[in-house]
Parts: C-alpha cells; sequence; structure tokens
C-alpha cells in the first residue's frame, strides 16, 4: 500500500467554494478506478495549500497514475504546479465499514 500526497501552493488563499465545487467534479473518474482506496480533497487551515490525499493498493499503480501529462492537466486545474510526495504506509485504520 502507498500513499501519495499531492499539494498545490499559492501566495493567495485558494477559495474552498471553488476547491469543493473542483472536488466534485472530479469525483467520478475515480469512483471504482482499479487499485485506488481512496481519494480525499484537502484545504489547510491558512487557504494557501490545497491538497488531495491518496491511497492505493499498488505502489506501480499509484506511482504511474501521476504522469508528466496528469501534472500538466492539475497544474491548469489549480493554478500551481503540485509537489508530489509517495509516502509508504506501515499502518492502516479503516473505519468505513462500521
Amino acid at each position: 500500500m502507498i500513499g501519495v500526497l499531492v499539494t498545490f501552493t499559492q501566495a493567495e488563499k485558494f477559495d474552498s467554494s471553488v476547491l469543493a465545487k473542483t472536488a466534485d467534479e472530479l469525483r467520478e473518474p475515480f469512483e471504482g478506478m482499479p487499485g485506488l482506496r481512496f481519494k480525499s480533497f484537502m484545504l489547510d487551515e491558512a487557504g494557501l495549500r490545497a491538497r488531495n490525499f491518496y491511497v492505493w493498493d499498488d505502489e506501480e499503480k499509484g506511482r504511474s497514475f501521476f504522469t508528466e501529462e496528469l501534472v500538466e492537466k492539475v497544474t491548469g486545474i489549480y493554478g500551481t504546479r503540485p509537489e508530489i510526495e509517495y509516502l509508504d504506509i506501515v499502518g492502516f485504520v479503516d473505519n468505513s465499514g462500521t
């Protein structure tokens, strides 16, 4: 299992309502995506960093998803190039089924 943290940082605050609308519009392609356990769209308290967090069941699928083409696409959506961090998930709690 691998986690991927994608961070978009800007000097001006992100508009949270615009980000919420973007998250809603981009949700469908991720639903049922093979290998993707979950994805979240987040905004930090200061409003300067939009973050997307992914958990992939398979490291290869997680790493191969973030192509240069995808990075260019999301740069256009968010207005800033993302920083992508790959994280080794060493423990996981999933309460969604309870």
